[in-house]
């Protein structure tokens, strides 16, 4: 997308400027229109100056977290329930922001609101700031009138987001270090330590076990065709990272993450956790259904599971209850869909997600809470076993040598 300034005049005649990010000049116009402003001058940005600018600035900005984005919903959800201007309230919000993207998204919301945008539209222009679902609450908020009330939602949710995904890199980080020190241990010994026993064993003509020729031959290896070693993974990783970016590829690596022994089912129910909280949310807030599925389900970070919550959404509108398209996905245990069904009858679908959503929290707390005690005995007997071919394999020719040469 090209960068485009502008020019023009809003209903009351009064000039505005700015700018915006399309893909052409009469999207530009269209937009403006849409806002009511009628734009005088419509130039795009040089695309060297742009894309000497993107570099800079992704080189310098930090990505907007989750815990930068529920302060900033707390807190416009405290100055609007105050009675404090809208602008006003962002303007308050930039003075104390520290992170650089999100201040500038929030000064081109402020034009925005300023030339006439509600504050849905203006804060549905950055995408890569505020997810669709976050613009589609604030516009429900404001079509309502209850815009506090939708910036509270946004904070409880982001807020209990970001707990989750901090449970789940907890409970993983020690695992992920055993498992990176066990790796580099293992390249050390081969390419440092074995090489060193090889010459004393090269020095005494003596049979060598078979673990020991096995280990031999693996660190040989390696130190002869490092180079080649590492060039090979590089190209494996780069391959299959663009691979993974394809659409198919996407299905591929989403599908096959779910099925990881002890991770594969925690990360399952994790994403359809965060699933119905955000449709419970959707739903609540004033969003039709159909809308919530398509919002909700290109929030997710599983194409695989984006993909069948898309089925569902289509059996919706092709006139199936949502208790019957969840069925036929597959992806719901009969006591979820049982909740959903009552929550279909009762008319209180929300209070139903939000249900499911803290069933699945509960399971992934349990199981995130147990994980270690699964893996810690899978570690120990990995480190066991390379403790043992190493034994095998080096200390006992030594042993042998050093008995020879005492007799």
């Amino acid at each position: 997308m090209a960068t485009f300034f502008y020019k023009g005049r809003n209903r009351r005649g009064e000039a505005v400027s700015g700018s915006v990010e399309a893909e052409t000049a009469d999207i530009v116009a269209n937009q403006l229109f849409q806002s009511e402003i009628t734009p005088v001058s419509i130039t795009q940005k040089p695309q060297q100056s742009q894309n000497l600018n993107k570099l800079l600035e992704g080189l310098a900005r930090k990505k907007v977290t989750l815990e930068e984005l529920s302060l900033f919903s707390r807190q416009m959800y405290t100055l609007i329930k105050a009675g404090i201007p809208i602008v006003r309230s962002l303007k308050t919000q930039i003075s104390t922001c520290r992170n650089q993207q999100l201040k500038d998204a929030l000064e081109d919301i402020i034009l925005d609101i300023e030339s006439g945008v509600a504050m849905g539209a203006a804060i549905s222009r950055h995408p890569t700031v505020f997810s669709p679902l976050v613009a589609n609450i604030i516009r429900i908020g404001e079509t309502t009138g209850r815009l506090d009330e939708a910036f509270k939602q946004l904070a409880d949710y982001l807020e209990l987001e970001q707990k989750n995904r901090a449970q789940i890199k907890t409970a993983l980080r020690y695992p992920s270090i055993v498992i990176l020190v066990m790796g580099a241990a293992f390249a050390i010994m081969n390419v440092f330590v074995i090489p060193a026993f090889s010459k004393v064993f090269a020095s005494h003509s003596t049979e060598l076990p078979w673990a020991t020729q096995i280990l031999l031959a693996i660190s040989g290896f390696m130190v002869d065709w490092w180079p080649q070693l590492l060039g090979l993974m590089a190209v494996i990783f780069l391959g299959a990272r663009a691979w993974v970016n394809t659409d198919k590829g996407q299905l591929f690596w989403g599908k096959w993450k779910l099925r990881i022994p002890v991770f594969g089912d925690i990360i399952n129910r994790a994403t359809l956790g965060r699933f119905t909280r955000s449709l419970s949310l959707a739903t609540a807030s004033g969003v039709p259904l159909i809308q919530s599925m398509t919002v909700v389900s290109g929030a997710l970070d599983n194409a695989y599971l984006q993909d069948r919550m898309l089925s569902i959404r289509t059996g919706i509108e092709n006139g199936e209850s949502l208790t019957r398209a969840a069925t036929l996905s597959g992806l719901f245990p009969p006591l979820v869909l049982q909740m959903i069904a009552v929550g279909e009858e009762t008319g209180r679908l929300d209070d139903m997600l939000k249900e499911n959503a803290a069933f699945y929290e509960r399971e992934v707390e349990y199981d995130l809470k147990k994980i270690n005690d699964v893996i810690e005995p899978i570690l120990i007997i990995g480190i066991g076993l390379m403790v043992l071919v190493l034994a095998l394999g080096i200390f006992l020719p030594m042993w042998d040598l050093s008995s020879t040469l005492t007799n």
